[in-house]
């Protein structure tokens, strides 16, 4: 289980780093470094005989290499794709629940036939087909390296405040959203960890609890979808909107966990829950992208998973423990619908005060360029009072 976590949480921890080296040498050297990192970590974890060694080699080496692997992903679309970026999120994204689906019995199907460490092997070739895709992402936009050191010159390592690109906290609207989703999370995963414990207390063994999981995992994919394609007609910042209404379903279906009594209700609450879950992870990038553009979409991006790594992590340990002083999860899974209605309110504000910011901005350049279009009415005027002159001597001769 530490393993596991370690793994998790150092996927999300690296996030801020990954985004640095994004901006410095580009998308594709560091989808392709990090891809072959993590097959070098699955591959030595495959090897290993005691559990010590599989904290290094798989949750630290491994999901580093994951991390390194996967932001590059997400930023790489905004250069490509602009009316129709929420759909092609929710395309890119929707491939982790088609696995969430179908990985688990093929896992089950492989461990038990070949072993655990026969099928870290064979999923070494899925590391190796994502090594072979990082090559295929040219950016459009040009990274750091391209801006101080041009594209045939030396690469010249630029100043600290362009490596660690803080000037995205300057954007209050981008502010204001990095600290409301990680408020949100909290109690955002509580369900997820502890949702099977929960059925086997309640129902037992008379009840196949892997349903739930497949009942996430293909709404979830429906949610990137569809939430992502409705995403496009959703016009700047206003897509965070659709965030506020996952926030505001998924907290409601947590606080319904406990009062379903029959096993086809926490069906429904799953299949509600997997759809908004699919629609907040859909449009992230997107939403970053309006927040502060393709220029610093990487660091943004990398910032706010660093800022997710935190509840992620202490918000399910929480309601753990609040199970072991109460001996039921009904409260931990009531107090974790709290967070996101909390941080659902706090995302209401952005657009209004992201469209307020836009105006602020245009209006400072617009005054400059009126200024300038009165010189030239100006300059233009004084050269047709001279030239008219002049016209008027040579139609006369």
């Amino acid at each position: 289980a530490w393993v596991s976590s370690l793994s998790m949480g150092m996927v999300f921890f690296c996030s801020p780093i990954v985004s640095i080296f994004t901006d410095l040498f580009g998308c594709r050297k560091v989808a392709v470094i990090g891809a072959a990192v993590g097959l070098v970590g699955l591959l030595s974890s495959s090897f290993v005989s005691t559990i010590e060694p599989l904290y290094f080699t798989y949750g630290i080496l491994f999901a580093c290499g994951c991390s390194f692997a996967y932001q590059p992903s997400l930023v790489i679309l905004g250069h490509y794709f602009k009316k129709r970026l929420g759909l092609v999120n929710g395309i890119v994204t929707a491939g982790s629940s088609l696995f969430t689906v179908s990985l688990p019995f093929l896992l089950r199907v492989l461990i038990d036939s070949v072993d655990l460490f026969n099928t870290l092997r064979v999923l070494c070739i899925l590391m190796f087909v994502l090594f072979l895709a990082g090559f295929t992402y040219k950016p459009l936009v040009p990274n750091t390296k391209d801006k101080e050191g041009g594209k045939k010159g030396k690469f010249k390592f630029p100043p600290g405040k362009k490596i660690c690109n803080f000037s995205v906290f300057k954007v209050l609207s981008y502010r204001i959203w990095a600290f409301g989703i990680p408020t949100a999370l909290f109690g955002y995963f509580v369900p997820y960890v502890h949702l099977m414990n929960h059925v086997k207390d309640r129902f037992g063994d008379s009840v196949p609890e892997e349903v739930l999981l497949l009942c996430l995992g293909i709404t979830s994919g429906v949610g990137r979808l569809v939430f992502g394609r409705v995403a496009d007609y959703i016009p700047g910042a206003k897509k965070i909107y659709l965030q506020v209404a996952s926030f505001f379903f998924i907290g409601l279906m947590s606080m319904m966990i406990p009062l379903c009594h029959v096993f086809g209700a926490l069906i429904a609450v799953c299949l509600f829950m997997g759809l908004f879950d699919g629609c907040f992870i859909c449009i992230m990038a997107p939403i970053a992208f309006e927040l502060v553009g393709a220029q610093d979409v990487s660091q943004a991006i990398g910032f706010l998973l660093g800022l997710m790594s935190v509840p992620m992590t202490v918000g399910p340990p929480i309601a753990g423990l609040l199970k072991d002083k109460l001996g039921t999860y009904d409260v931990a899974f009531y107090l974790a619908g709290v967070p996101p209605l909390i941080g659902g309110a706090i995302l209401c504000f952005i657009p209004w005060i992201h469209e307020r910011q836009k105006l602020k901005e245009r209006a400072k350049p617009v005054d400059g360029e009126t200024t300038e279009k009165m010189l030239e009415n100006e300059s233009t005027l004084v050269s047709d009072t001279t030239e008219k002159p002049a016209k008027e001597m040579d139609s006369g001769f």
